[in-house]
């Protein structure tokens, strides 16, 4: 704000001194905005490519970073190191001509505030008449020493306005339609809800955005209390969008989904979630302890978290650490093996006693021994809730009660394991029988 009053003064004082400078003043002023119109359309579309090709950098160093170990175990350490020298070529490329932008317009702005300080300097002298000579030095002085601030005060514009670039898409997620209300009061939720858990889809479907098509449709089906269903499908037929759907991580875009009568679109999605337990197919784990990822909230006793431990076939591995319970977990539990970060979610899962459980391919990253286990655990630990288990690995779902088979995004079969494997036509009979079962 300071330079720009004194820019602003001094100017006054050169137009008071000498009337005729108005003329350059007015014609730089033009050329001046004209120049940076032109330089700031080129420049934030190279800001843009630039910072687009330098993330490409950063996440591909990441990437290698923490796969470094399997990197070196298959040798390919050259192709990951030619892959990020053509990222940074790239970023090279679409930084050059950004550099080369702004001499170009520092050249431009020199020149025009050199012409402004000889206009200034000629019409002083040729009103040597009516000026003294120090009214003439003092023109001078104010042209020589108010045009690098005029030039400084263009650059910082020019600097604020590529800088805008880097918080766009931050702009673009605030206009990011939210999800619904953490909270609702539409209806008052019993403390014990889902007692039951039984679930109904009333002619659901939903999709993943406005304008796609439905990823599930026509869903009309109805799970009892306490009942096992596992839930198959080839790649893409829709199951995991049901689990995102029971979470309204998806909206539906028709039909109702109702859990012990009452339908979870009325809910707030903290009721909703709060009440609902999954192990996902990805395990998630936050930096901090083994006590802080069981029970984040401290709701539980030691004893509470040595036996869920136990039940997941940690205990012997947690007791085999120097501070046990409160042994450090690296973010994302990267000193963990992924089986060992599954079975934390088992162990935190187990912890919530919630009635209604979905396992989305939870047992994916575990040898079929230690499969094998956790599939008895939750038998055993969960035979009073409702579980459905997305699962690729057929043997998993044998025992269920019933299976429930997608296909495109539909209800292809959903009876008893034993009745869908006597039709031999069905499409879980061809599964099976890929799955070497038959």
């Amino acid at each position: 704000m300071n330079e720009i009053l004194v820019l602003i003064a001094g100017l006054i004082n050169i137009s008071v001194l000498t009337p005729l400078f108005l003329a350059p003043l007015i014609v730089a002023v033009i050329l001046y905005v004209l120049f940076l119109i032109f330089y700031l359309k080129s420049s934030r579309q190279l800001k843009r490519l630039e910072s687009t090709t330098r993330s490409q950098i950063i996440s591909h160093f990441e990437e290698s970073v923490n796969g470094l170990s399997s990197v070196r175990a298959y040798r390919c350490s050259d192709r990951f190191v030619r892959e990020i020298e053509s990222r940074l070529d790239d970023n090279q490329m679409c930084l050059y001509p950004n550099v080369m932008a702004i001499s170009w317009l520092q050249t431009r702005l020199a020149v025009l505030s050199n012409l402004l300080i000889f206009f200034a300097a000629l019409f002083a002298v040729l009103s040597k008449d009516r000026l003294t000579g120090g009214s003439i030095g003092v023109t001078l002085s104010l042209a020589i020493g108010l045009m690098p601030t005029f030039e400084y005060l263009i650059k910082v514009f020019i600097l604020i306005e590529n800088s805008i670039v880097s918080v766009e898409r931050v702009d673009e997620y605030t206009r990011l339609e939210s999800e619904a209300d953490w909270h609702s009061t539409a209806i008052e939720l019993p403390a014990n809800w889902p007692s039951n858990g039984s679930v109904r889809f009333e002619g659901y479907g939903t999709r993943y955005r406005p304008g796609l098509d439905l990823v599930l449709r026509g869903i009309d089906i109805c799970i009892k209390p306490k009942e096992k269903i596992g839930i198959v499908g080839r790649t893409g037929a829709g199951k995991s969008s049901l689990t995102l759907a029971l979470f309204r991580i998806i909206e539906p875009a028709m039909g109702n989904i109702i859990i012990d009568d009452i339908d979870i679109s009325r809910l707030g999605l903290q009721e909703l979630r709060s009440r609902l337990t999954i192990i996902p197919q990805e395990p998630v784990l936050y930096s901090g302890t083994i006590r802080s990822n069981l029970d984040p909230f401290g709701n539980h006793t030691d004893s509470d978290l040595w036996s869920v431990l136990e039940q997941s076939h940690l205990k012997q591995f947690v007791q085999s650490l120097d501070n046990q319970l409160d042994s450090s977990v690296a973010e994302s539990g990267d000193n963990l093996s992924v089986g060992q970060r599954q079975l934390v979610c088992l162990a935190r899962a187990l912890l919530r006693h919630t009635s209604v459980l979905i396992l989305d391919e939870a047992t994916a990253a575990i040898d079929i021994e230690t499969d094998a286990l956790i599939q008895q655990t939750i038998r055993q630990e969960f035979s009073s809730c409702t579980v459905l288990t997305i699962a690729h690995r057929i043997n998993t779902i044998m025992d269920s009660d019933r299976v429930l088979v997608f296909n495109n995004g539909r209800v292809a079969e959903f009876d008893e394991p034993d009745v869908l494997l006597a039709n031999k036509s069905s499409i879980f009979f061809t599964l099976a029988r890929d799955a070497g079962i038959i």
